[in-house]
């Protein structure tokens, strides 16, 4: 009779997991099965903490977002704030293979009252003396900017194309901070 072996897998490990297969393969080769095969365990189990593939993504790209948001350098203004956000989430996208492609496809996640959830979204801004509409559109848009801008850059012959033409780096500041500033007549 075989032995009982104890299963051991929390939300940490089941995302270490999950973003080493996402880097050794992509978002395609990112599956339950797969990832169950990388924790050694049954698919069944992972169901023990997670709905489906769609509730891993959300919490793949909730990671996603947290990393950027810690990596925000200290900012004097909301301008500063908004332009280090989107360096930092920028660098976090581009951290993980396809990891705009899922941010892009990710359900958010849904906890607590929407109330809530707006007011920690907006924070950072709020602090900054910006209005929580403006924190949240200004946020909104930075993100929009970014998540194209990692996308576009992560297309493999386009971007081996532009590498020659433009500095990536140097592009998407200019583009970053041209939305920021066009900001400052909306504040």
């Amino acid at each position: 009779m075989a032995r009982r072996t104890e299963i051991n897998i929390d939300r940490e490990s089941v995302l270490a997991a999950a973003f080493a297969l996402l880097q050794d393969g992509g978002l395609d080769a990112l599956t339950m099965r797969a990832l169950a095969a990388r924790l050694s365990v049954q698919a069944p189990a992972l169901y023990w903490y997670l709905g489906d593939k769609g509730e891993l993504l959300s919490w793949m790209a909730a990671a996603i977002y947290a990393d950027a948001r810690k990596a925000v350098p200290a900012a004097g203004d909301w301008r500063a704030w908004l332009i280090g956000f989107g360096h930092a989430l920028r660098r976090s996208f581009t951290a993980h293979r396809d990891g705009a492609r899922l941010c892009a496809i990710a359900q958010p996640i849904h906890a607590g009252p929407v109330a809530e959830r707006r007011r920690a979204i907006a924070a950072p801004l709020l602090a900054l003396g910006l209005d929580e509409t403006r924190s949240l559109t200004f946020q909104a848009s930075v993100i929009s900017l970014t998540l194209g801008w990692a996308s576009f850059q992560a297309n493999g012959p386009m971007h081996d194309f532009l590498d020659t033409i433009l500095d990536f780096d140097a592009a998407f500041d200019l583009g970053l901070r041209a939305l920021v500033q066009g900001y400052g007549a909306e504040a």
